[in-house]
């Protein structure tokens, strides 16, 4: 590893703290089709969208499903309250320009938009679910934004929270850090209980000084 990695970030739950209105957004999901939204989240955290209207809602098409999903989400991110996680404006803004990437399996209009109200500095690269043919596990998105960066997937850092993040970065020959978990996800590298923590080490592998 060089002493100037470039840093690929994730989003919600990395950054971004979410999950309050993922879990709403489900939860209203998952009343218009009169089910249970403790349950329906339960199976959303394990599986991407399709999967989760294939294991709760087998006889609906999954099209109007996911037409509903997108609605509500992009709904939310219009009228939402969100929170950048401590620290992430500061470690954005000294990041060299053209050295880091958000990596997301949302979609880049909701990420714009998120940023835009809570200030966060927005990168040149965005690559998200638009952008690649297959999804976090796999390493497709990781290795799509080291292309776009010109950068070698061996000389590229990872921020996760996520297992599947965890799992795609690995899987694309990067080093994968997780950050804002209790505990570290399988396969992580080094683990930070917060971004705040991690911010230092992270400007250190991205060759910035104090």
């Amino acid at each position: 590893m060089t002493s100037k990695d470039s840093i690929l970030f994730d989003v919600d739950g990395t950054l971004m703290d979410a999950v309050a209105n993922q879990r709403r957004v489900w939860h209203e999901w998952a009343g218009r089709y009169g089910l249970d939204g403790d349950e329906v989240y339960a199976v959303a955290l394990r599986t991407r969208p399709v999967e989760t209207f294939a294991a709760v809602v087998p006889g609906a098409d999954p099209a109007e499903c996911l037409a509903l999903l997108h609605a509500l989400e992009d709904e939310d991110v219009r009228t939402g309250t969100y929170a950048a996680f401590d620290g992430a404006a500061e470690l954005l803004a000294a990041l060299p320009t053209g050295r880091w990437a958000l990596v997301t399996s949302n979609y880049e209009h909701r990420v714009r938009g998120r940023f835009e109200r809570t200030g966060l500095p927005l990168p040149e690269l965005i690559v998200d679910a638009a952008s690649v043919s297959e999804g976090k596990p796999s390493p497709v998105p990781y290795l799509r934004a080291a292309e776009i960066l010109g950068a070698d997937p061996a000389e590229c850092l990872v921020i996760e929270d996520a297992p599947s993040g965890v799992r795609s970065g690995r899987a694309a020959g990067m080093t994968v850090w997780t950050v804002n978990t209790p505990t570290p996800a399988e396969g992580s590298q080094r683990h930070f209980g917060t971004l705040a923590e991690a911010a230092p080490e992270i400007l250190a592998r991205a060759g910035v000084r104090p």
